[in-house]
């Protein structure tokens, strides 16, 4: 009875996956996400003799309660939630299920913490780091080419805000020497136009001299190839690079991440002037909710803008 629940928890689960790729157009990561949130939530009815297709609010209730005591923060615990609505009102709409189980619950209470952001300085003594490790004199030809590789990929993230799936994953065609855009596929197979400047184009130019050079007999496909298997540059090697310049340029390695550069992207257009939506159409938001977590920068750009214009300001 316990194998039959778990093959047909299995296949419930397959088919929304099937859709969320087919149909949303759903990226690798987010399908990971849910197979494994979604074979948890299974895991657990299971041991109480339960199985997706019979599941009670009730049901769902005591899950939610038991990731609690399992210690999964909030945001963990609303992920998964958020996982098993959409899975429910999948099978609702597919008439696999009479009723949404999920429908009455809600989500656990959970303040929006503030993003952590690189001040203008931290980003200025990061870039300069990936600069000096790519000029050093005397240093291997690989080790120029990585140091180049990361001056690049820096540069690029702090220009555009990409996220860090969408840059590692750029192809070489995104260097064309004229080219003034980049075209980005992102979340949902969405295609927008982000704009290049400069610096980045001067740091491609560089990175692909170097990258040519090495490989003088190898068709690139990745702007960011890997150096060892076949394919591009992961995001978890990129981080690491990025946590060690990091620690050389004398800044916090815990503070510094990729998915930091996009915030500091933002929070710097804003403090700058930029309009919030266009922000959210740069950064690739479906929704401006999701962009309104910078409006504290806003706020404080208010603040100064009366302080040091109005005429009954501070004096």
């Amino acid at each position: 009875m316990a194998l039959q629940a778990a093959t047909s928890d299995q296949t419930l689960i397959e088919l929304f996956l099937d859709m969320v790729a087919a149909e949303r157009g759903g990226a690798k990561n987010t399908l990971t996400a849910y197979a494994r949130d979604l074979a948890d939530f299974s895991a657990e009815l299971g041991k109480a003799g339960r199985s997706i297709a019979r599941a009670s609010t009730e049901d769902l209730r005591g899950y939610l309660g038991s990731l609690g005591k399992r210690r999964f923060a909030a945001s963990s615990v609303a992920r998964r939630l958020s996982a098993i609505r959409q899975l429910y009102r999948f099978l609702y709409a597919e008439g696999r299920r009479a009723d949404d189980p999920s429908a009455v619950i809600e989500g656990p209470k959970r303040g929006r913490a503030l993003p952590k952001v690189l001040t203008i300085a931290e980003v200025d003594r990061l870039l300069a780091q990936a600069r000096t490790d790519m000029d050093k004199a005397d240093q291997p030809a690989l080790a120029r080419l990585r140091a180049a590789r990361l001056a690049c990929l820096i540069e690029l993230l702090y220009a555009t805000g990409l996220r860090v799936s969408e840059l590692v994953a750029l192809p070489v065609s995104a260097a064309e020497r004229n080219a003034r855009m980049l075209t980005i596929r992102g979340k949902g197979n969405k295609e927008r136009l982000v704009p290049l400047n400069e610096a980045a184009k001067k740091a491609m130019g560089e990175y692909l001299a170097l990258l040519f050079a090495a490989r003088p007999q190898r068709k690139a496909k990745w702007l960011f190839p890997s150096f060892g298997e076949a394919g591009h540059l992961t995001r978890q090697h990129f981080a690491r690079e990025l946590k060690t310049l990091a620690a050389a340029a004398g800044l916090r390695s815990a503070q510094v991440s990729p998915h930091v550069l996009r915030h500091a992207f933002a929070s710097h257009l804003l403090h700058n002037g930029a309009d919030l939506r266009v922000v959210q159409t740069l950064l690739g938001h479906a929704d401006i909710s999701t962009t309104q977590i910078y409006t504290h920068v806003l706020e404080e750009r208010l603040k100064s803008l009366v302080r040091d214009l109005h005429p009954l300001g501070e004096e």
